[in-house]
């Protein structure tokens, strides 16, 4: 037998496998049913696709091992009933040297690999070691998963108003189906916590969730990154790279900031949206994944579709269904409620000591929740996000007080927000509150300053020297 693959593995001792051997040949029945039991697996014998299919449905297996042509039903045949029922079992298929254009055709329906007869018990040992390690490396994620979940808890979309009602109302309505969801809003908003909340409530939610900011890769990267390449198909390509879709296989795939997508990749995208199939680079054969996507974006699609920037046809494919996210601004009255979770996760020991006795007021200063609801957070919740764990470092015990809080500057207060707390202001006051920001913002380099703000050197010496001593001029 021939390793398609013929990777370097190291053969060190995994978990057995319960393999299905499936195949006509009396001689290759009686080598499995002798060979595979001395190296640890156990073995089931089937004759024929039928008696396989049969076996199937007596028990459960964590390997296929199938001839692709057998009397009755087909190696594929057998696969496809396998994933039907939902077994999750690797496919191995034997076929002969003249039959390679089937085998391919069994990769495609998710086989795990195949090999050519005759056969040969160290090449199929090699394969059997790379459905063990990979099954040994999925449990260890689900574990992992568990331990995250247990710590994290389950993605949660904090608020009670209106329109938080409303998202969380269409995300249960759209979770169930396959429709392509666009999340639409501002930078800041959570676009991600509602695509993993998508995720979550899906039938998918078992599978991977795996998310790309399409922003984030430049134009020669991001069809590798999408969809994987073969060893050799670009300099620097010196190994084969599995793509983002075909990792969110029987998942979700969160393709954030869409709208940064290159116009040469968009046409790509479109493609494999309609066909369900993938091409990696250097390969002419496609792979059909099984993925969901979602997509987010804060840029106006359809403004872009009039300025040439973003295919008409992919905006109707990516907006089968739509949830816009409001910013923070739009409810205030999530915030405490919000700025409550964020603690929990910046100070869990400190915040959970007798939570249930705890109010609002115990964690956050009557004051505190008074800026926090109506400062405005232009960066919205990822915004309050940062200004909460920073009064987490700062605060020594509970209740976090408005100077925990970062300083105004920090905060990027709006110019009606900072008009509002120096009212009734003098000329002078806004002229004194102008230059402290700029001295913020340039580090104290004075020059800087001066250059930004229109003035001379000596002329802000002059003023910085009359708010220490009205009486004070530099000459």
């Amino acid at each position: 037998m021939t390793n398609r693959k013929g990777h370097n593995i190291n053969t060190k001792p995994l978990k057995p496998l319960r393999i299905l051997f499936a195949d006509d040949e009396s001689s290759l029945q009686e080598l499995m049913r002798i060979e595979l039991p001395r190296r640890g697996h156990e073995v089931t014998v089937c004759p024929d696709g039928i008696t396989a299919v049969a076996a199937l449905e007596r028990n459960t297996y964590d390997c296929l091992l199938v001839d692709l042509d057998m009397p009755g039903l087909s190696g594929v045949e057998v696969i496809a009933k396998a994933n039907e029922m939902q077994m999750g079992a690797e496919a191995i298929v034997l076929t002969g040297k003249s039959s390679l254009q089937t085998a391919v055709a069994a990769l495609r329906q998710g086989a795990f690999d195949y090999l050519t007869k005759p056969c040969k018990m160290a090449d199929l040992e090699k394969i059997l070691h790379q459905v063990a390690l990979k099954r040994e490396l999925a449990n260890r994620c689900r574990v992992l998963e568990r331990r995250l979940e247990h710590i994290e808890g389950k993605t949660q979309l904090i608020g009670q108003s209106q329109v938080m009602q409303r998202v969380q109302e269409l995300v249960q309505k759209v979770a169930g189906k396959t429709a392509t969801v666009l999340i639409r809003g501002e930078t800041g908003t959570g676009k991600e916590l509602v695509a993993k909340s998508l995720h979550e409530q899906s039938p998918r939610h078992d599978q991977p969730f795996v998310a790309v900011n399409c922003g984030a890769f430049p134009e020669t990267l991001i069809e590798s990154e999408l969809f994987g390449h073969c060893k050799g198909a670009f300099t620097g390509a010196d190994q084969a790279r599995v793509g983002l879709f075909e990792m969110a296989h029987g998942g979700t795939l969160f393709l954030d900031e869409i709208g940064e997508l290159p116009k040469s990749m968009q046409a790509k995208l479109l493609r494999v949206l309609e066909s369900g199939e993938i091409r990696r680079i250097g390969e002419r054969d496609s792979v059909r994944v099984d993925v969901r996507v979602v997509c987010a974006t804060h840029r106006d699609l359809e403004q872009m579709v009039n300025d040439g920037d973003f295919r008409e046809d992919l905006l109707f494919r990516v907006n089968t269904f739509e949830i816009q996210v409001p910013p923070l601004r739009e409810r205030a009255a999530d915030i405490p409620d919000l700025a409550v979770h964020l603690l929990r996760r910046f100070l869990p020991t400190l915040v959970n000591t007798n939570m249930s006795a705890r109010t609002t007021e115990s964690y956050f200063s009557g004051d505190t929740i008074k800026y926090l609801s109506t400062h405005r957070w232009p960066g919205n919740v990822r915004e309050l996000s940062n200004a909460i764990e920073h009064a987490s470092i700062l605060c020594e015990s509970l209740p976090i007080r408005v100077d925990h809080l970062p300083t105004p500057r920090d905060r990027a207060a709006s110019p009606q927000t900072v008009l509002a707390k120096l009212a009734p202001a003098t000329l002078r006051d806004l002229e004194l509150w102008a230059i402290q920001c700029s001295m913020a913002r340039h580090q104290g380099n004075r020059a800087k300053v001066a250059e930004e703000l229109g003035i001379s050197v000596k002329t802000l010496y002059n003023k910085l020297a009359a708010e220490d001593d009205p009486q004070s001029k530099v000459a």
